[in-house]
C-alpha cells in the first residue's frame, strides 16, 4: 500500500496481486471494491449525460489553484467534471501540469477526467497521448476538409489503442482563446453532411460543433446560434454513437444555454468566465499576501465552477 497526501491508495488494482485465498465470493467483492476505486473516463461522464439530459462541463486549469477549484466546486455540488488543459498551459506547466491534474482527478470523492483540448499539431497529440489523460481533442480546423478527416482519423486510431476517448471539430470557431485567435472571415458553419462521412470515416467519440459558438466574448450583439442546425446534428450523433460538444460556452445566456442541452450539447468547455475570476482577484488584492491572494482566487474560480455545474445540469449527478 503506498501513502500519498495522508490518503492510503493501493499500489495495483489487479486480483491476482491480493490473498484472497479460494473463496469465490470473497474475490467477487474485492474485485468488485477495486473497479469502484478506479475513476471513470471522460467517455463514461459523457454517456451518463447523454442519459440524463445533462451536461458536464470541462474547465480549462493553468494552474493548482485551479484545479483544486474545480475539484472543490465538483465536490461540493456531487457532480463529475472534466479538468481541461489547454496546449498554451501544457507549453508553461509541461507534463507536471497533466499529472497535477491526474492525481486531483484519482484523489477526488466525484468523477472527474483529464482532457486535453485543441491539439493543433500531431507531435505534441502523441507526446500527450503518453501523458496519461482520459480523453484528447484532434483539432485540425485550420485544415482543407480531408485533411483534416485523414489527421484526425490517425490521431483518432493511435488514441483508441490506448484506450482514450476522441473529440474533434468540424467547421471552426472564431474568437481568441490563449494565444491562438481565429479571425471572423476564418469562422465556418459544421457541415451536416460532411459530419456524417467525418464521424464514419475517423471514429470519433464526440464531436465539437460550429453553430455560431465563438471562443472569447461574444460580440455587443450577443451569440447567434444556429439551434436548427444543433437540432440535426443532435439527430445524426444519436444514429452515429457520439456525444456533442460546445465550446464557447462563457457568455451565453442561462436560457441559451439549456436550450443546448435540450437539443443534445453533452460537454460544455468553459475557460473565459473562470479565468476573469481568477485574473480580477489578482487585480483587486495586489498589496495582499501570496497565500491570500491565492486562497481568494481559488474561491471566487470556484463559485464560477458551482454556478456553471447548476446551470449544466450535472450538480447531484456523481
Amino acid at each position: 500500500m503506498d501513502v500519498r497526501g495522508g490518503k492510503s491508495v493501493w499500489a495495483s488494482s489487479n486480483l491476482s496481486t491480493w490473498n484472497v485465498g479460494e473463496n469465490d465470493a470473497l474475490a467477487e467483492v474485492v474485485q468488485n471494491w477495486s473497479r469502484s476505486l478506479r475513476k471513470l473516463s471522460t467517455k463514461d461522464l459523457l454517456s451518463s449525460a447523454e442519459k440524463g439530459g445533462y451536461a458536464v462541463g470541462a474547465f480549462n486549469v493553468y494552474n493548482l489553484e485551479g484545479i483544486e477549484a474545480v475539484v472543490a466546486a465538483a465536490e461540493a455540488e456531487k457532480s463529475p467534471a472534466i479538468l481541461q488543459i489547454h496546449p498554451g498551459s501544457l507549453k508553461l506547466g509541461g507534463p507536471l501540469l497533466i499529472s497535477c491534474c491526474i492525481s486531483a482527478a484519482e484523489e477526488a470523492s466525484v468523477p472527474i477526467s483529464v482532457h486535453f483540448d485543441h491539439g493543433m499539431s500531431k507531435q505534441e497529440l502523441l507526446e500527450v497521448l503518453d501523458m496519461g489523460v482520459d480523453s484528447v481533442m484532434v483539432d485540425g480546423s485550420q485544415f482543407a476538409y480531408k485533411e483534416n478527416l485523414q489527421y484526425t482519423k490517425y490521431i483518432s486510431s493511435m488514441a483508441h489503442s490506448r484506450n482514450m476517448m476522441v473529440e474533434a471539430e468540424l467547421g471552426r470557431l472564431s474568437g481568441t482563446e490563449d494565444d491562438l485567435t481565429v479571425e471572423d472571415y476564418e469562422a465556418k458553419l459544421t457541415d451536416l453532411r460532411q459530419a456524417r462521412e467525418f464521424i464514419n470515416e475517423t471514429r470519433i467519440d464526440a464531436l465539437a460543433v460550429c453553430i455560431g459558438n465563438v471562443h472569447g466574448n461574444y460580440p455587443a450583439s450577443g451569440p447567434n446560434l444556429k439551434l436548427d442546425l444543433l437540432k440535426d446534428l443532435h439527430a445524426l450523433a444519436l444514429e452515429t454513437g457520439v456525444y456533442l460538444v460546445l465550446h464557447g460556452a462563457s457568455g451565453l445566456s442561462s436560457e441559451l444555454v439549456k436550450e443546448c442541452i435540450r437539443l443534445g450539447v453533452r460537454k460544455f468547455n468553459v475557460n473565459t468566465e473562470v479565468r476573469n475570476a481568477y485574473l480580477d482577484v489578482l487585480r483587486k488584492n495586489s498589496y495582499k499576501d501570496l497565500v491570500h491572494i491565492m486562497e481568494s482566487a481559488k474561491v471566487a474560480m470556484k463559485m464560477v465552477v458551482v454556478e456553471k455545474m447548476r446551470l449544466f445540469g450535472s450538480a447531484g449527478k456523481a
